[in-house]
């Protein structure tokens, strides 16, 4: 599953830029042209990272950022800001506000590329890496393959993408809409009753009956990965 990017910025010939460079090296992107769109589009979906302009229209980046903090859904995740100014007093109060990193304009993509990468494998190591695992179930997304106790398990496709989810993170309770935009695709049309049968797939190839079941449903509410 290809790590998830909100970009926040108002100057449309550098979000095409960046969502050009962005889609090349492997991420979803979203994006956002001020910061109240960028609220809601949190609330929405949560990204991986975000890249956040400090000068918005309505509400400023550094706002977003101190909101997103405030925010115990919202408190962890990690953004770049991005901006014109390059004194130091104003790298230290975009850092304060919150962000992880801080790069001035005009900037390279490739440099912004690489601190993307690097703030992911020091904040959201699971996002980054080659291997995922949890309890006794081991994915390797490089050769997509899954064991559970040093088992091999297959998975089609769908399962195998869900469980990716899953691992990549544990102990979050998600709707069957959020997994339906995370692991089918915001432009996929599906039933959310579908979700439920993928479910059962992944439990039956999992073992479930002779090991313990680590998808627990949550009345009303979804479905998240734990031990029971």
């Amino acid at each position: 599953m290809k790590p998830y990017i909100l970009v926040v910025e108002d100057e449309a010939p550098l979000v095409t830029l960046l969502r050009y460079n962005l889609e090349e090296a492997g991420f979803e992107v979203e994006e956002a042209v001020d910061g109240e769109e960028a609220l809601i589009s949190v609330r929405e979906r949560r990204p991986d990272l975000i890249v956040l302009d400090w000068m918005l229209p309505a509400v400023s980046g550094i706002e977003v950022c101190r909101q997103l903090r405030r925010r115990p859904e919202t408190r962890d995740v990690p953004v770049i800001v991005l901006t014109a100014r390059s004194a130091e007093a104003d790298r230290i109060r975009g850092l304060d506000s919150g962000a992880d990193d801080y790069i001035a304009k005009p900037f390279s993509p490739k440099e912004l590329i690489a601190r993307i990468r690097a703030v992911l494998r020091r904040t959201r190591p699971a996002v980054s890496a080659e291997q995922l695992t949890f309890a006794d179930i081991e994915m390797d997304l490089a050769t997509h393959k899954v064991t559970r106790g040093g088992k091999a398990t297959h998975l089609g496709p769908t399962e195998f993408r869900l469980l990716r989810h899953f691992m990549e993170h544990p102990g979050r309770v998600f709707s069957r809409e959020q997994l339906l935009d995370s692991v089918w695709g915001r432009d996929v049309y599906v039933e959310p009753r579908t979700v439920d049968v993928h479910i059962r797939r992944l439990r039956k190839a999992l073992g479930v009956g002779r090991s313990p079941d680590v998808i627990r449903t949550v009345r009303s509410a979804g479905y998240a990965m734990e031990l029971q």
